[in-house]
């Protein structure tokens, strides 16, 4: 029975691809790669456009669209580099986060275009973006001291609590979605967490130096990640099978 649900995932995921624009066509940037002019104008329009456009019902299947495409071609960026050293999963975690941003634009573009069946696209969504969040444990897993020095030194009881803390929760989170066992719960909880890592982590390095290109691009990736995982919670919690109460 469908629900009435939240727009914001929809909405922060929208905010985060126009600050993504900006910043691509501010330093000819994106999530650390240097790009091309002939590439920077196009994604950065795409991205600015498709952000602006996905706010709002009218157009939020066409500016989810964009976004997809554009988050694509990033996403297939990876593979030169997953190909030239299989053996460094640095490469395996950037195709994955980016593979997170298309799971979330087209989790939006579907819902809207309605060519699948509501528990077709949960159930495939689900599985998506939980093979994404497998990558995240996995990546913080390999990386786990570089993650420990990202924690606040002033949060207790030590940075290593809580990055192993952190790779512990991703993993029940993408055991849950995968599994589809407490997987609403699970993409909220995960929302939250992200939303805290951006606040707690990134935005104290952001503006310790604005400059860095590095700290926006970072900070936005992770707000745009929350988002995605936003967009996937509105979507689980806006529908119950077999739940015939009014809502």
């Amino acid at each position: 029975m469908p629900t009435r649900s939240s727009n914001f995932g929809r909405h922060v995921f929208g905010v985060a691809a126009f600050a993504f624009g900006l910043i691509t066509l501010a330093w000819h940037e994106y999530n650390g790669w240097h790009l091309p002019g002939y590439i920077v104008y196009p994604a950065a329009a795409a991205e600015i456009l498709g952000g602006a456009a996905i706010q709002f019902r009218r157009t939020a299947k066409a500016g989810a669209g964009v976004l997809a495409a554009v988050y694509l071609v990033f996403t297939l960026r990876c593979v030169p580099q997953i190909l030239a050293k299989p053996q460094i999963y640095n490469s395996w975690g950037n195709f994955f986060e980016q593979f997170s941003l298309v799971t979330g634009a087209a989790i939006v573009y579907v819902s809207l275009a309605s060519p699948w069946s509501r528990e077709t696209l949960n159930r495939v969504s689900r599985i998506l973006f939980g093979i994404c969040i497998a990558s995240f444990t996995l990546e913080q897993a390999i990386y786990l001291p570089p993650t420990a020095t990202l924690v606040p030194k002033w949060l207790p009881p030590t940075q290593m609590f809580w990055a192993v803390t952190t790779t512990v929760l991703f993993a029940l989170a993408a055991v849950a979605v995968l599994t589809n066992r407490m997987a609403l719960l699970a993409t909220r909880l995960l929302t939250m967490m992200l939303l805290m890592f951006g606040l707690l982590v990134w935005a104290p390095l952001l503006l310790s130096d604005v400059h860095n290109h590095a700290n926006w691009g970072e900070t936005i990736e992770t707000l745009a990640i929350a988002g995605a995982a936003w967009i996937l919670a509105d979507l689980l919690g806006s529908y119950r099978p077999n739940d015939h109460r009014p809502r």
